[in-house]
């Protein structure tokens, strides 16, 4: 499964190169720009140095003509023009495996050479400038693989409860750790600070005891850089015991001296006993910050640390008041240098400074420490579990004119460009990284570069041999004073390189021969340029220079296959050759630059007329001469004066199947417009031209003719046509009969009208003068009313009524 994996993933390389290839060529030929004869390279190394995508013949009869032909070009240009393959010069950037031993799963039981976490562990690289390759590494971390801790203690006087709390360290911490591997060893070293001025108390009363005078606690031993107590081992008592012997000190400033013991601990490989074939974790436990690179000045010391292992007889730094504090960048080096994970294991005060040192030294966690370090073991096997949890893939020696780019696919399977790092892992999943390498230029000749690729704090790595493809092949058959250069020429890589002097392809003209009247022989009229500048006069002839728009040919360099017309940018349109300036037009075509077509088809109409009889065909379209007509030839125009004439026979053969055109295939042909059936038909529509004609039963047919925007052509026609009937003897006699008695009895009801108003008329007038006779009769005293009135009164019990 793990080969059939490798071996996809080199597919999956050697078709990135190739597709990568690909589209570099197409992206410099889309541009229309050939970068490699555009780079004027003269020799076959410059050539391979101006793009990956160039190739340079070798062949000896290659551009015999009386073009100045570049050997330098793409590879397909180059046996288009007649080289053979055998002689193309074309390197690429390989990567071949040199050893690739499968990973390990577990390192029980094995020894330090058979355990394998990455692979490959050896590959080699020929690289040519500016083409890049690739290849993967894969990274396993294995189980139960051995552990070496190397507890680096603070004893400054402010440590006094955590050296209480650890003085049965080892035992606990030995059965905490057997439960993730069977093979942990144990070490021990402790530190202060240097015991000079500002940093410590150097006046005599202190020598001996540095805390005399503090009451708090009186009595303690003198201040030390750097002790190594106890070296690497599988026996934890003799850890507990050699804490329980243990004593604080006391410094005078707040910072410690913690990178120096750092330093020793990490460079002190056989003094602290570090296995090759372990895991190499050191916990520096410390309540305070450290002191930094420069920090020795304000006690005198200027010479900068060395990174060397400075113990005494007595395991103690004795370079501690020589030297000043290390830089992060060499704490770094050394770190990595020999695997070592550095755990800095701080109060929670201090943290955030320490986690900002993390990113300035590879391979080192923070953990927070209790102020008694009561959690220390606790903290310890966290911070072994987060590093087994990190795979980070490291570069060593980098060659300065390389270029390294990574990619990460982590146990999610997804790919991620330009990381070089995998958290969150299980023990024994295998992770992947794509490593891209590319050279950007060539290091003098014969010179070999090695880099190394390795996991952070991982004994493992994968040592990288790059060569570079800066050298051509052909160069190796060089001939001095070749018959093929007339004997006073180099002939290499195809070509000759003449002595000073002499000129040509085979050195065969001096440079003298070249002035005066020869130079006029290269002239097409007198003050004219040589070869109209396009070219040069060698041996009294024109050697035409190669352009990338085309050709470039003729006696002077006059002519060219690209400086014709063009129409859209496309040159002769498409439809001829350039020669000389000027377009040869292939047949059906003409004009300056052949977009004229002499063909009439397509502008024939579908009645068979040359664009409807409403223009003239001018380059294969139709120009329409009809106000209101247009459309590919001409047939839609509303507006035209035939136009209802031109419609009523689609109606006809369409609605009714009647009509010139009632052929069925006829009809179809020529009548493709949309037509509606209505049973009322709208004419308000200012678009639309009303369009009426007779039938054969001599009714009328109405229809409306109308385009859209889109262009296509509307007729909108009454479902049936409109018929008028014979008149009816009945209905015309009922009519007129009816029609007299309406008359009369309209002429008496206007009679009666008239004798009604009269009536009432005199009527009123008699009402009036009988009113005034009343009046005249009221007012005689002469008249006496015959009727007199008498009034009878009714007595009943109880009242009278």
């Amino acid at each position: 499964m793990e080969l059939f994996q490798q071996a996809q993933m080199w597919n999956i390389m050697h078709r990135s190169t190739f597709y990568w290839v690909v589209l570099e060529i197409f992206i410099y030929s889309v541009k229309g720009l050939n970068v490699c004869t555009s780079g004027s390279a003269t020799s076959c190394e410059e050539c391979l140095l101006i793009h990956p995508s160039c190739a340079w013949c070798a062949q000896e009869d290659f551009g015999m003509t009386r073009t100045l032909t570049s050997r330098c070009d793409l590879s397909q240009n180059l046996q288009k023009r007649g080289c053979d393959v055998r002689f193309i010069e074309s390197p690429s950037s390989t990567a071949s495996i040199q050893m690739s031993r499968p990973l390990s799963s577990k390192s029980n039981g094995q020894t330090q050479y058979d355990v394998v976490q990455i692979q490959p562990q050896r590959i080699s690289l020929n690289l040519r400038p500016g083409d890049p390759t690739w290849f993967g590494v894969q990274v396993r971390p294995v189980e139960d693989y051995p552990v070496d801790l190397y507890y680096l203690m603070d004893l400054s006087l402010s440590m006094k409860d955590d050296l209480d709390t650890i003085l049965n360290l080892g035992t606990k911490l030995a059965e905490e750790m057997g439960k993730l591997t069977s093979n942990f060893r144990l070490g021990f070293g402790s530190f202060v600070d240097k015991n000079i001025s500002p940093f410590s108390y150097t006046a005599p009363k202190y020598q001996d005891n540095p805390c005399s005078g503090y009451k708090l606690f009186p009595t303690c031993v003198p201040s030390f850089g750097f002790r190594h107590i106890l070296s690497l081992t599988d026996k934890v008592d003799r850890f507990n015991e050699e804490v329980q012997k243990q004593m604080v000190s006391r410094n005078r400033d707040a910072p410690e001296g913690g990178f120096d013991a750092i330093l020793q601990a990490a460079v002190c490989k056989k003094r602290i006993g570090w296995r090759k074939e372990a895991y190499h974790l050191l916990v520096f436990a410390t309540d305070d910050v450290p002191h930094l690179a420069l920090d020795g000045k304000l006690g005198g010391l200027v010479q900068p640390h060395d990174g060397m292992c400075h113990l005494d007889d007595k395991n103690e730094y004795d370079a501690s008041t020589k030297m000043d504090y290390p830089s992060l960048a060499l704490l770094g080096e050394k770190l990595a240098e020999n695997n070592i994970f550095l755990i800095f294991a701080v109060t929670k005060r201090h943290a955030v400074l320490y986690k900002n040192l993390t990113a300035l030294i590879p391979g080192t966690t923070v953990e927070i420490l209790e102020t008694d370090s009561k959690n220390i073991i606790q903290l310890i096997v966290a911070a072994y579990n987060n590093i087994r949890s990190k795979v980070e893939l490291s570069v060593w020696d980098h060659p300065e004119d390389l270029s390294l780019g990574f990619s990460a696919t982590c146990q999610d399977g997804q790919s991620l460009p330009g990381l070089r790092k995998c958290a969150d892992l299980k023990i024994g999943e295998t992770v992947s990284f794509n490593v891209s390498v590319e050279a950007r230029s060539c290091p003098a000749p014969g010179k070999q570069h090695t880099f190394t690729i390795k996991p952070v704090g991982f004994k493992d790595r994968l040592e990288v041999t790059v060569d570079y493809q800066c050298d051509c092949g052909c160069t190796q058959l060089t001939q001095a004073n070749s018959s093929r250069c007339s004997a006073i020429g180099t002939y290499t890589c195809g070509m000759c390189r003449c002595e000073p002097g002499y000129l040509g392809a085979r050195c065969e003209c001096q440079e003298g021969e070249a002035g005066g009247g020869q130079l006029n022989a290269c002239r097409e009229a007198e003050g004219k340029q040589v070869c109209s500048g396009r070219g040069e006069c060698i041996c009294s002839q024109c050697l035409c220079y190669e352009s990338e728009f085309g050709k470039i040919y003729g006696r002077f360099c006059e002519c060219d296959d690209f400086s014709c017309a063009r129409h859209k940018g496309i040159l002769c349109s498409g439809h001829g050759e350039c020669h000389c300036g000027e377009c040869k037009c292939h047949a059906g075509y003409v004009g300056d630059n052949c977009n004229c077509s002499t063909e009439t088809a397509s502008c024939v109409s579908d009645d068979g007329q040359i664009c409807s009889g409403r223009g003239s065909c001018v380059c294969g379209r139709c120009q329409c001469t009809e106000p209101g007509a247009f459309g590919d030839t001409c047939e839609k125009c509303p507006t035209c004066p035939d136009a209802c004439g031109t419609k009523r026979e689609c109606i006809e053969c369409r609605l009714f199947g009647s009509g010139r055109l009632a052929d069925n295939q006829t009809c179809q042909r020529q009548c493709k417009d949309e037509i509606i059936t209505v049973d009322t038909l709208k004419t308000d529509d200012p678009n639309a031209v009303l369009c009426l004609f007779k039938t054969e039963n001599d009714c009328v047919m109405k229809f409306t003719y109308s385009e859209h925007a889109n262009g296509q052509s509307v007729l909108t026609a009454l479902q049936e046509p409109e018929c008028g009937a014979a008149p009816d003897a009945m209905t015309v006699l009922l009519a007129v009969v009816g029609s007299i008695l309406l008359v009369g009895i309209v002429l008496l009801a206007i009679w009666k009208l008239v004798i009604t108003i009269h009536d009432r008329r005199e009527f009123a007038r008699f009402q009036s003068a009988r009113s005034r006779a009343r009046y005249e009769m009221a007012s005689n005293p002469l008249y006496k009313q015959p009727i007199s009135t008498h009034t009878v009164e009714t007595v009943y019990n109880g009242g009278v009524h």
